[in-house]
């Protein structure tokens, strides 16, 4: 299975990414088509989603590079209840389940690993090699992931990896990223797989080389990443020791090897068409209303984000511009359509993210052209996703979100 949909499926379980409370209607047709973006990545770290393409970072940097999925398509590496099943999983790649767990073991502090699984690299499946361990310190059972993967080392998907993640998209309690000495750029995000105060805390460390090896482990405060007890107050290793871990030179080796296997190129980060982060952010911010100050924005291929005020508070906003979703035509069966064909959906929610912000709503307009050109869009009356209500409604009304989904500019991205 391609990296972009096992890790994708992996790190989803988060959020991140990211996860992504997922928002059956807007993920719905594969929203992503196989791409993690930032947001879904960073939907794992915090265990949240971005509603759109976005997940937040529990969902997209909710498992790290391990996914729900052993690998394979097979079961979980660990779902709540499963720890004693961690299972060694043998490939026909490179890289093996046994070097990726000894090397994982071998960096531990001081304590007993009382469950062990891992996957080796697949040269049939092309799929990345991982290792996860339930770590005991005397202070609580903890699991441990580390996994690796190849990306294009100057891509919008490694600097995904290393780059902090805004808070309107990702809850988190801290980040810090630099570039190491070697070139390798570095992120730590100390954020939750849920959302605070629900469920396990997440730390996660990322590594990607100038080579575009990434290297990328996670950590918990519970034995399992979802649904599981609440073992200690915060994850077992320090944010030196993580970033200790996914740094050590005896990784080298195993990397080289797996990325002396790789065959294909990394995936393209955007599909074709697909408009840039910064083209879909700036149309967005000149489409606003007047009368709003931006105080926050970023980006992705096909996605854009703004946080807004208006004087009573603020509301966070984004939108996905996807050309070739035709195969969504099913999504829009209680469409309305206009004169030109384009079916427009309209609706307003509660917890619109599934992220338990109190008092939250989502107002979201959908809409599909002819050709399979879909841009939809939400606002939200917080500041950010999983954030509690920051005042009464959106800043934008429905009549607002749909002039700018309906408006023609977007039709000249890409």
């Amino acid at each position: 299975m391609p990296f972009e949909d096992e890790l994708g499926d992996a790190l989803h379980r988060t959020g991140a990414v990211i996860r992504p409370a997922d928002r059956p209607a807007l993920v719905e047709g594969g929203l992503n088509r196989g791409r993690r973006k930032v947001a879904l990545r960073r939907a794992a770290v915090t265990g949240g989603a971005l509603a759109l393409v976005v997940v937040g970072l529990a969902g997209t940097y909710a498992t790290g590079v391990l996914g729900e999925r052993g690998g394979g398509g097979k079961g979980s590496v660990a779902s709540a209840g499963e720890v004693p099943h961690l299972a060694v999983e043998k490939t026909d790649g490179a890289v093996t389940a046994e070097e990726m767990i000894d090397a994982l073991k071998a960096l531990l502090p001081k304590g007993d690993v009382v469950h062990e699984g891992g996957r080796g690299s697949s040269k049939v499946e092309q799929s990345m090699p991982y290792a996860v361990v339930v770590f005991d310190d005397g202070k609580g059972e903890a699991q441990i992931s580390l996994g690796l993967n190849t990306v294009e080392p100057d891509g919008d998907m490694a600097d995904d990896y290393v780059t902090c993640p805004s808070e309107a998209l990702v809850d988190h309690d801290s980040c810090t990223a630099e570039t190491l000495a070697d070139g390798s750029r570095f992120m730590l995000i100390k954020g939750f797989v849920y959302g605070r105060g629900e469920g396990a805390k997440q730390w996660r460390a990322s590594m990607v080389t100038p080579q575009g090896v990434l290297v990328d482990a996670s950590e918990y405060d519970s034995p399992v990443e979802k649904g599981g007890e609440i073992t200690r107050s915060a994850p077992p290793l320090t944010a030196e020791q993580m970033k200790s871990l996914v740094t050590d030179a005896s990784w080298q080796p195993l990397m080289e090897e797996f990325r002396a296997e790789a065959r294909n190129p990394p995936a393209a980060d955007a599909r074709p068409g697909e408009p840039s982060g910064e083209d879909v952010t700036r149309t967005l911010t000149q489409l606003l209303p007047k009368g709003l100050e931006v105080t926050d924005e970023g980006g992705d291929a096909g996605y854009g984000f703004v946080v807004v005020d208006d004087g009573k508070g603020r509301s966070f906003v984004q939108i996905n511009v996807q050309p070739g979703m035709s195969d969504l035509s099913s999504h829009f069966a209680d469409a309305s359509e206009l004169p030109d064909g384009t079916r427009v959906l309209e609706s307003q929610e509660s917890d619109p993210d599934a992220k338990g912000g109190a008092g939250t709503v989502g107002w979201t307009v959908d809409t599909l052209r002819p050709d399979g050109f879909r841009v939809v869009i939400m606002a939200f009356n917080a500041p950010g996703q999983g954030k509690d209500a920051s005042r009464e409604r959106p800043a934008l009304t429905m009549e607002q979100l749909r002039a700018v989904a309906l408006d023609k500019k977007w039709l000249t991205l890409g």
